[in-house]
């Protein structure tokens, strides 16, 4: 359940809520009275924390305040001053000049219902790590503290999500005191779609491929457009809504020095340097402790992830990729060709540049809505599941390289679901079946033991086209022996 609610008023927008159903009765079920919990969420930026919270209770159930970034005092006396409006009391942020008392405050404040407090981008009310501990120490000592009459659910929400969740660690100040840990993730494909309804089963895709799953995002389109035109309109143009929260974003991040040097590591992966001394020849930053403290940084933002090839030893190399599909459209479209959109129409960009590669830029795109769209359809449908889900690409002996789009081990011991996915419009053939098995006996024969078990025909095989698949295909996996399930873009999108 999501309905995304920010800035302007926009009559395209949802009214109606997605996907956040069981965070909603989560919540209602732990502000209940005569207790005391405690709740941490987290979540990447504008993934649409405060909007879910702002339609969990009505506004006399709870009071929310959002830090914002200045300095911890002037946070603590708006805080005071807020809760003053919101209990209708006088109160003199004077008679408050600790945390300890702000939080006494809100924590102690006696009424008939249960009371919930939110205190939304809590990093905010310090200043760096450090202090968030020390904030967070005062607060868990109000806490800790016996108070028989207290009934209170309190909700600490930040898009910091490294520095929160280390809080709630070993040795942090909320360790074993967290009721629940909510982790507000973007929107998978299907919600996506839910959010900018489009018709056209590949423009669902796109869709996707392009705005990704953050709700704020989906929210700026007008699916009553084609969709180019909102891509050109969202991405493309200097002025574009989407494309300006996503050049700012590393701006609005707290405590990020050299956000230049930030960018450069963004830019740097997404152009396709996904290791550490890829990342540090294509940047020029010394491949160093600080490098790798970056990219750390990036990945607790939620801007880079690790990616592994499958059955990747432990002293094998790690390898990153850009998180979200918007901003890997953005570094891929957008980024280089910032002078071109200065210069010329963004529409003839959009048909020069972008529309011509489109489709060779959703052949990974697709990769990942089809790992999304069988965690989905496994539910419903009787599919085997599968431990994690993977892809393999490497050398083979004999020279050349391979790449395997699915390689997904299952629960079941020695069973692996291989596959392929393709994006492409025309009807896949029947070469499909056998250039994928000689692909499996080539990596078998070069060492990779996993490939064995993808061979036998207990191992399931799983492909997908978005643009079907000659009759045959099926039929000569079913005659060699093997469960194969092929999926079209029907099926990625069917109900569950």
């Amino acid at each position: 359940m999501f309905v995304y609610g920010h800035g302007p008023y926009n009559p395209r927008m949802s009214t109606t809520l997605i996907d956040r159903n069981r965070e909603v009765a989560r919540l209602r079920e732990l502000s209940v009275p005569g207790a005391q919990k405690l709740v941490l969420m987290t979540g990447p930026r504008r993934v649409g924390k405060t909007f879910l919270l702002n339609n969990v209770w009505e506004p006399s159930e709870y009071f929310l305040f959002t830090a914002s970034r200045t300095t911890p005092n002037l946070n603590r006396r708006q805080l005071v001053e807020d809760f003053a409006g919101w209990i209708q009391e006088d109160l003199r942020p004077g008679d408050y000049p600790t945390w300890r008392t702000v939080f006494s405050l809100l924590l102690d404040y006696k009424r008939q219902a249960p009371l919930v407090v939110v205190l939304d981008e809590f990093q905010y009310l310090a200043a760096g790590n450090k202090g968030l501990a020390e904030v967070a120490s005062e607060l868990n000592a109000v806490w800790e503290r016996p108070h028989s009459e207290r009934s209170v659910l309190l909700v600490l929400t930040g898009s910091e999500v490294s520095a929160l969740e280390g809080l709630a660690k070993g040795g942090g100040p909320f360790y074993g005191r967290v009721d629940w840990h909510a982790k507000i993730r973007p929107f998978d494909y299907w919600y996506a779609q839910e959010m900018a309804p489009y018709e056209s089963l590949r423009d669902k895709a796109r869709l996707y491929g392009v705005f990704g799953g953050i709700p704020r995002y989906l929210a700026a389109v007008d699916h009553q457009q084609p969709l180019p035109s909102e891509i050109t309109r969202l991405q493309l143009d200097p002025h574009g809504e989407v494309r300006q929260l996503l050049e700012t974003s590393l701006d609005q991040e707290e405590g990020l020095r050299e956000v230049s040097s930030y960018r450069a590591v963004i830019r740097a992966v997404a152009s396709g340097a996904t290791m550490l001394n890829e990342i540090a020849q294509r940047t020029g930053l010394a491949n160093d402790t600080a490098l790798r403290e970056k990219v750390g940084r990036l990945r607790s933002l939620g801007y880079l992830v690790e990616v592994s090839n499958f059955a990747r030893g432990s002293t094998g190399p790690r390898r990153y990729s850009v998180a979200d599909p918007a901003h890997r459209f953005h570094q891929r479209f957008v980024e280089p060709n910032t002078s071109l959109l200065e210069r010329f129409e963004p529409e003839e960009v959009w048909t020069q540049v972008v529309e011509p590669n489109l489709d060779t830029y959703m052949g990974h795109e697709f990769e990942r809505i089809v790992a999304e769209a069988y965690t989905r359809l496994a539910r419903g449908n009787d599919l085997p599941l599968v431990r994690e889900w993977s892809r393999w690409e490497g050398t083979v002996r004999g020279g050349g390289s391979v790449e395997v789009d699915i390689v997904a081990p299952l629960v079941e011991k020695n069973r692996l679901l291989t596959g392929s996915v393709k994006w492409s419009s025309e009807p896949r053939p029947i070469q499909d079946y056998f250039r994928h098995l000689r692909s499996l006996e080539r990596i078998a024969e070069s060492g990779q033991s996993w490939a064995y078990d993808a061979l036998h025909p207990r191992s399931p095989l799983l492909f997908v086209a978005a643009g079907g698949f000659d009759p045959g295909l099926g039929t000569a996996a079913r005659e060699g022996g093997r469960e194969v399930i092929l999926w079209t873009l029907e099926d990625i999108y069917s109900p569950a």
